[in-house]
Order: structure tokens, then C-alpha cells, then sequence
């Protein structure tokens, strides 16, 4: 068996052996993980292969779980509607407000992105009628899949992670193909990418939408999970939250999002048993990974595994 294979069959048998090894609050973190990795990969692609700064992904997060709690708890229906309402909500919501925003550059849309989450959230608020205000909405049905519920973190935890590799895959794909290759010209230069025929306003809409689904997606797994959604669940806060993931673990690396997900997921966890001075932890460690390894936690590996192997090599030479 090749080295790559064995270490990706080990990592499996690690992957399906957690949620039975590890405390009950421990696999609840593993599944936030996987859906802030979903969330989160919508963001990496537009930020590591376009260059966009996207503070909205909260915005498609709190749409997807408002969807499916209304749709299960409001109407009645199948878990699935409220999935693809949520989704279908998101999409359109992201091409029709992104080809105006995605005009801008820069700092401008940032802002833009910025202004469409404060915008959701001041409507999540309002809007008690549809969202239940700060009430909320609770009683979210448990996912049932042909009569299996998955009513506990260990159950959920593969089906969360088996939709999150599927992304991954799809990321992938999209990264590999032709349209990847545009978004990394339009990245690297947009005014040669123009000259070469590609419709930045087009890519750039496309993948905005991709975000959008990711985002939805994440949040109508998030609300069947906890069981009760809330206005406090999708601030601008969340969307900040969304953006470390690929900026600590990698922007370009599709696994560094998994990395970005868990640095975000468990270091508040542990830091906050050390009392109130955790936020000022966690800031410190954020400002550390951001100064001293600005292409996140996977570029320094990346940088480490290339001198190792070379300094191998020198050595078998």
C-alpha cells in the first residue's frame, strides 16, 4: 500500500472511531466543526481563489436554519422542504444582491458584504412574525433518515461530516476546472484576466451564489442540531467567525478549512475553563497565527513538509 493511502486509511478509522472514544460534549464540538466547515468553505473560495472578503456568509447561514425550522415547525413539512426553500431562498437572494455589490473592490466590498449582515440581522429581529424575534423558534425536529434519528452528537456526527466531504469534493472540482483556473487570474489580476475574456462580473456571481449554498446548507444542519434557532445565531459576530476559518487554516487549502473550523470550534472551548481572560487568549492566539503565518496553519505545514523533504533528500544524496 502506498504511504498516501495508508495515511488516508488511517484517517478514516480515526474519523469513524471519535464520536465513540471521545466525551459526549467533545463529538457536540466535532459536529459545530463539520457545519463550520461547510459554512466556511463557501468563504475560502471566495476569498483564497477570488480575493473577495465575504462578512455575509451569517446572512445565507441564518436564512438556511429559518427555512427548515418554519418549514418543520410552522408548516409541518419534510425536513428535505425545508432544506432546498432555504437553499433555493439563499441562491437568489445571493445573485440578485451580488451583481451590484460584486461591482466594488476592496475595502468598498467588504463593507458591502458587511452592510448585507447587519441588514439579515436587523430583519431576523424584526421580522418576530416569520423568526420569532428573540424568542426564537424551538421544537426543531431531530433529522430522521428511513426511521434512523439522529437524535444524539455521535449519530449526527457522520451524517455532518459525510455532506462536509461532499462539499469538500465539489470545492475541489471547482477548483481544478476551468472555472478555478479564471478565478485565480481574476485573483492574481483582474485587468488580464478582462483582457483574456473572462467575465469577472459572471465568476464572480457564480461563486458568490456557490458561498450562498454552502452557507444555507450549513445553517438548516445547525438548526435540525440544536433543536431551537435564535436572532443571537446569526450576527455580524458569526460572520466574522466564518471569515477566520479560512484565514487561520489556509484560504487556498480546501483541508485548511477543516483546520480553520476545529481552531475555531475547540480553542474557545478549552481557553474559556481558564475564566474571563479567555476572549483575551483567543484574541492574542488569532492575532499570532494571523502575523506570523500569513497563509494559515496548512501554508506553514506545507512550508515545514517541503524543507523536511528536501532536507531528506540532501541527506540520501
Amino acid at each position: 500500500m502506498q504511504p498516501r493511502l495508508l495515511w488516508i486509511a488511517v484517517a478514516l478509522v480515526i474519523w469513524a472511531a471519535l464520536p465513540f472514544v471521545v466525551p459526549r460534549n467533545i463529538a457536540d464540538l466535532l459536529v459545530f466543526t463539520g457545519i463550520y466547515t461547510i459554512a466556511g468553505l463557501g468563504i475560502g473560495l471566495l476569498l483564497g481563489h477570488c480575493g473577495i472578503v465575504n462578512l455575509a456568509q451569517a446572512t445565507f447561514y441564518g436564512l438556511g436554519a429559518y427555512a427548515s425550522a418554519y418549514c418543520t415547525v410552522m408548516m409541518g413539512l419534510p425536513s428535505i422542504v425545508g432544506f432546498v426553500v432555504g437553499a433555493a431562498i439563499s441562491m437568489a437572494l445571493a445573485y440578485v444582491i451580488g451583481r451590484p455589490i460584486l461591482r466594488l473592490t476592496g475595502y468598498f466590498l467588504a463593507l458591502g458584504t458587511l452592510a448585507l449582515s447587519a441588514i439579515a440581522s436587523a430583519l431576523f429581529f424584526e421580522w418576530d412574525w416569520l423568526t420569532g424575534g428573540t424568542l426564537g423558534i424551538g421544537g426543531i425536529p431531530k433529522l430522521d433518515l428511513f426511521g434512523f434519528v439522529l437524535d444524539r452528537p455521535s449519530r449526527y456526527y457522520f451524517f455532518v461530516w459525510i455532506v462536509a466531504f461532499a462539499c469538500m469534493a465539489a470545492a475541489h472540482n471547482l477548483v481544478d476546472s476551468r472555472s478555478g483556473l479564471m478565478l485565480r487570474a481574476m485573483r492574481d489580476s483582474s485587468t488580464a484576466a478582462a483582457a483574456l475574456s473572462v467575465d469577472l462580473q459572471s465568476l464572480r456571481t457564480r461563486v458568490f451564489v456557490v458561498c450562498a449554498l454552502f452557507g444555507s446548507l450549513a445553517g438548516s444542519l445547525f438548526a435540525h442540531h440544536a433543536s431551537f434557532v435564535s436572532t443571537q445565531s446569526f450576527t455580524v459576530d458569526r460572520s466574522i467567525s466564518f471569515l477566520l476559518i479560512p484565514v487561520i487554516g489556509g484560504a487556498t487549502s480546501i483541508p485548511g478549512i477543516v483546520v480553520g473550523a476545529l481552531f475555531v470550534t475547540f480553542l474557545p472551548e478549552f481557553l474559556s475553563k481558564l475564566g474571563d481572560i479567555h476572549q483575551i487568549l483567543f484574541g492574542l492566539a488569532l492575532v499570532a497565527v494571523v502575523v506570523l503565518l500569513p497563509d494559515g496553519l496548512m501554508g506553514a505545514f506545507g512550508r515545514l513538509w517541503t524543507r523536511l523533504a528536501a532536507r531528506q533528500g540532501n541527506h540520501a544524496r
